[in-house]
């Protein structure tokens, strides 16, 4: 018996997809748009293939310019080669395969790790307040907060002396608070409960639900 030598054709000896999201059909069909001598005939099929890339692509459409969003694709997918009328801008090639710039890391040290960089941000927006009532008042908010940050990521409390000399430290001598001014008290168990897992009472209700079940003797009914 003779074995069949038909013409398959594999994948992997077809041209590569631009956008494969769209399968080997839309390709096949902006290929054959590409290949229409008038441009009126490539307009037609082009808005054609256009309406067929939505269907295929519903979530597009939550997408703001989701029709703008389509055509970028259809150039994309014909190599930028294609010559329609586009209501559009036609991208451009490097508009579409360039990368973003890199953004920079922020290097600076963080003298006191356990109130973080965004204290250290918020004592220098205090320093450019201008009000002195405002000012105050939002130094004491500053100070509040600095003395949970404390009390969350160390096991003892923090009297409020030690808050007022990292305040004055970190800001460099320009914000200082009065030494009538007393800070909120904070339970360190509840500060610290705040980075806890909400459900870390579920395995004290599955004992109970297992201490009952050995009552029952363990039968199911």
């Amino acid at each position: 018996m003779e074995k069949f030598t038909g013409p398959f054709e594999y994948n992997s000896t077809r041209p590569q997809l631009k956008l494969a999201e769209y399968g080997r059909n839309v390709q096949n069909m902006v290929d054959f748009v590409m290949s229409l001598p008038s441009k009126e005939e490539r307009n037609k099929y082009a808005n054609a293939v256009i309406e067929l890339m939505g269907q295929l692509n519903p979530h597009l459409r939550d997408v703001s310019d989701f029709t703008h969003k389509l055509w970028d694709h259809l150039f994309i997918i014909s190599d930028f080669k294609l010559d329609v009328d586009s209501p559009y801008p036609v991208p451009s090639r490097e508009s579409i395969t360039n990368k973003p710039e890199k953004l920079s890391y922020p290097t600076g040290r963080i003298k006191f790790r356990h109130y973080g960089k965004t204290v250290e941000m918020m004592i220098e927006k205090a320093k450019t307040i201008e009000d002195p009532e405002r000012k105050s008042q939002y130094v004491n908010q500053l100070a509040n907060f600095m003395k949970l940050a404390y009390i969350t990521w160390n096991k003892d409390s923090v009297n409020d002396e030690t808050i007022k000399s990292d305040l004055s430290i970190l800001s460099g001598g320009e914000l200082e608070l009065d030494e009538s001014v007393n800070l909120n008290k904070v339970d360190p168990r509840s500060a610290r409960g705040n980075i806890r897992d909400k459900g870390s009472n579920k395995p004290h209700q599955s004992n109970q639900n297992k201490k009952r079940h050995n009552q029952n003797g363990g039968k199911r009914y």
